[in-house]
């Protein structure tokens, strides 16, 4: 079937002509929560283990709980309302949380005290209004024209969710059960204290080595959304780092008094944690910058196809409005007036560090890399959209630009990472955006309506990210054990790498000669090279969660009734979701109550083993909710 019969027979599931309740106050008022709760969660979720998990199917169960179980309303349009409008809230901490933590680092060791909460604010209102802005011209070239080439699979899942409607009410009291024990979990962890959430054990016999875990819920949920195979990427490179390298660097330095740059002292008098800070995350930076950039690379001849696909069909795609309900969009009157406001309040605003020439940049790659996530989300899905390789590539010519016109004190970093900042939420948006809008195509829904809906969400986004980061570093700081920020510390160190040339090159290129042998390898380089990049401690709880779907996805291989398993895994997501959202908003509680000073520990403490009973209990719920999940018959 052609790509246009494809689009022209397709009817959606509520037609053209029938008008429901959509774009309603129930609508607007749940999106916007759930933009908060998915954006703030999932930014806790992201400094914490460097990568987010999709806010739109979670918000369209919670919705469908609520309008159909609660309300007692019945429309399809105003669910997917609700999770268009909350899942912007999460694509757009994805983009912050990834590059402006770096701020906050910077302005420390400068002594130039925490950046302006409306700074932070305006950097992701810009980058998220433009990477809404940015997509909607492309929907009907790669909705419309491309239905039936490109699969959208979140998109498509989402409304597969939205369809089975009438099962949302059950679904929900899972999403919310699991976000009720994560919470709790959380809390008396980390909270209460009455037991640590980190245990670790060094090897006996074994110089070095180490291992570890973080026994939280929010882990043990990531580990079962992205399955086995990709958890065990994960686990390999943190072995490798682990097992590998940090024991060879510590019996090399056992030989003598070696000191090794960046560190200061022998590395006779590190531990694990101290080869682990100033040598493996160098290597681990360097192959994660490579895995970003090769990801990118190879998606050249996509990136190339779809800009000139993109371009031919850009004046066809966008000229006036139609009379379908389902085929109205935003008109380019209101996209083009939007666009250039936004550009030139990024060059005139000093509270938006970009300058003249950063406005310029945005605009070109913005709309660039826009086109690109939009098109590559609809192949492979947001999980495999190359956006840290987008990032960095931004980041590296901005860089050169800066410094090759004389720009480059900490006045021209952060001005750079400012850039690689709105790019980086550009592109999340514009993906975000486009999956939303073929859930929209496949349901029926109003593209305008979602399109101002998407707008709404990076709005309220933007203003909650910029108190929920302050709130994070004022607790416990950026770089820290309790938030890593990994890809904020790398987008960090590629900004002084190109501008000061103080990286410690040799061990980053070491990172990209392994990035380049897990290529060879034919394995998927930045997964394995994220675990190289990350303690060991994060790694093994994901692995633990990825066991239990990958049970699971083995008896879906073999089973005869595939819809029973299917049903099972479906209810494991909503249930590891719930758990992820359960613990990123306790995180964001216990930040409140380290700012105020509140200490609500019990004074009593269970130990590792007490850590490893309570982690043994989560994990049975999950187990309980999945494998041992009773269907619907």
């Amino acid at each position: 079937m052609s790509n246009g019969s494809s689009a022209k027979e397709f009817k959606p599931f509520i037609s053209a002509d029938k008008i429901l309740p959509e774009f309603t106050a129930t609508s607007i008022i749940l999106g916007i929560i759930l933009s908060i709760v998915f954006g703030a969660a999932n930014a806790y979720l992201g400094l914490k283990v460097g990568m987010t998990i999709s806010a739109s199917i979670p918000a369209a169960v919670i919705s469908m709980g609520l309008i159909r179980g609660v309300l007692k309303k019945e429309s399809i349009l105003e669910n997917n309302m609700v999770q268009t409008i909350g899942s912007a809230g999460e694509s757009l901490a994805a983009g912050a949380i990834f590059t402006l933590p770096a701020l906050y680092i910077w302005t420390k060791e400068w002594n130039m005290g925490s950046p302006n909460l409306f700074t932070i604010t305006a950097i992701a209102l810009c980058g998220g209004i433009l990477g809404v802005l940015f997509m909607v011209p492309l929907r009907k070239a790669l909705i419309v024209k491309e239905h039936g080439v490109l699969p959208y699979p979140e998109g498509t899942a989402c409304a597969e969710v939205l369809l089975a409607g009438e099962e949302g009410g059950d679904k929900a009291k899972v999403t919310f059960t699991g976000l009720g024990l994560g919470a709790l979990y959380k809390f008396i962890a980390d909270g209460l204290k009455l037991f640590p959430s980190e245990i670790e054990t060094t090897i006996p016999g074994y110089k070095g080595a180490a291992i570890g875990a973080d026994v939280l819920p929010a882990l043990l949920g990531v580990g079962f959304i992205i399955g086995p195979t990709i958890s065990a990427y994960m686990l390999a490179g943190a072995v490798l780092g682990w097992f590998g390298l940090i024991p060879l660097i510590s019996n090399i330095g056992s030989m003598g008094e070696v000191i090794m740059y960046p560190a200061s002292v022998p590395i006779s008098e590190l531990d694990h944690w101290g080869i682990w800070n100033y040598y493996i995350r160098y290597v681990g930076a360097g192959a994660v910058a490579f895995g970003g950039i090769f990801s990118l690379i190879k998606s050249l001849p996509l990136i190339v196809q779809t800009f000139r696909d993109a371009m031919k069909d850009y004046s066809g795609s966008t000229k006036g409005t139609s009379s379908l309900r389902t085929d109205s969009d935003l008109s380019m009157k209101v996209i083009l007036i939007g666009v250039l406001v936004v550009i030139l309040a990024m060059m005139m605003l000093p509270i938006i560090p970009v300058g003249f020439a950063g406005a310029l940049m945005i605009a070109v790659f913005g709309f660039f890399f826009a086109t690109v996530s939009s098109r590559i989300v609809g192949l492979v899905g947001s999980s495999s959209n190359p956006v840290s390789g987008m990032t960095i590539a931004t980041l590296i010519i901005t860089a050169i630009i800066f410094k090759a016109t004389g720009n480059d004190g900490p006045e021209g970093m952060i001005a750079t990472l400012t850039v690689g900042a709105i790019i980086c939420i550009i592109a999340a948006m514009a993906g975000d955006t486009s999956q939303d809008l073929k859930t929209g195509f496949l349901v029926g829904a109003t593209p305008k309506k979602q399109q101002i809906g998407e707008l709404i969400g990076a709005l309220v986004a933007a203003f909650a990210i910029g108190g929920v980061l302050t709130l994070l570093n004022s607790a416990w700081g950026f770089g820290s054990s309790e938030l890593p920020a990994p890809q904020a510390t790398l987008m960090r160190l590629v900004i002084e790498g190109v501008m000061g040339g103080n990286l410690p090159w040799a061990l980053v290129f070491t990172g990209v000669g392994i990035g380049i042998t897990v290529e060879l390898l034919g394995l998927p380089v930045l997964p394995i090279a994220i675990g190289l990049y990350l303690p060991i401690h994060l790694s093994t709880p994901i692995m633990v969660g990825g066991v239990i779907r990958g049970i699971l996805d083995k008896r879906l291989e073999k089973s005869n009734n595939q819809s029973e398993i299917k049903e099972k895994i479906d209810s494991g997501i909503l249930y590891a979701s719930g758990l992820i959202a359960g613990e990123g908003l306790v995180g964001i509680l216990l930040a409140v109550f380290a700012v105020g000073g509140l200490n609500v520990a019990l004074g009593i403490n269970l130990g590792q083993i007490g850590a490893l009973a309570f982690f043994g209990l989560l994990t049975y719920t999950l187990v309980n909710y999945s494998i041992f999940k009773k269907v619907s018959k």
